[in-house]
């Protein structure tokens, strides 16, 4: 027999108001799914299951992304952020660092050497 839920009107409207700005009084500098859990005082398991039954609570968890995402952007941007937790964050939305590598050397001494084959007369007219 299962638990009964704890989900009620009340969790989702401290849910949408921690996404809505209440994570700042948490002491949040971002809106995250270990906050709100946290604020709840339920495990992120238990809002996972919630958001696969309530759908009001399924759009707060997708606010929630989006808010973070964007907070994380400006901060990152604007330096209020420490950048290596920035780009942890921005990695879960999606986000990465692509780094190209050019594989020669700027003066050429690391650079493929070009193949030069020296064919005698003798081998064109064999073929």
């Amino acid at each position: 027999m299962a638990r009964p839920t704890k989900y009620s009107k009340a969790m989702q409207q401290a849910a949408d108001d921690y996404v809505n700005g209440g994570h700042e009084a948490c002491g949040d500098v971002v809106p995250s799914v270990a906050g709100l859990a946290c604020e709840l005082g339920v495990t992120r398991s238990t809002m996972y299951e919630w958001q696969k039954h309530h759908c009001q609570f399924s759009d707060t968890l997708g606010r929630l992304e989006s808010v973070q995402e964007r907070m994380s952007l400006s901060g990152g941007l604007t330096g209020k952020l420490n950048s290596t937790i920035v780009k942890l964050l921005l990695a879960n939305h999606g986000y990465t660092e692509r780094v190209s590598q050019d594989h020669k050397s700027s003066d050429g001494s690391m650079t493929p050497p070009t193949v030069v084959q020296i064919v005698s007369p003798d081998d064109n007219r064999k073929g």
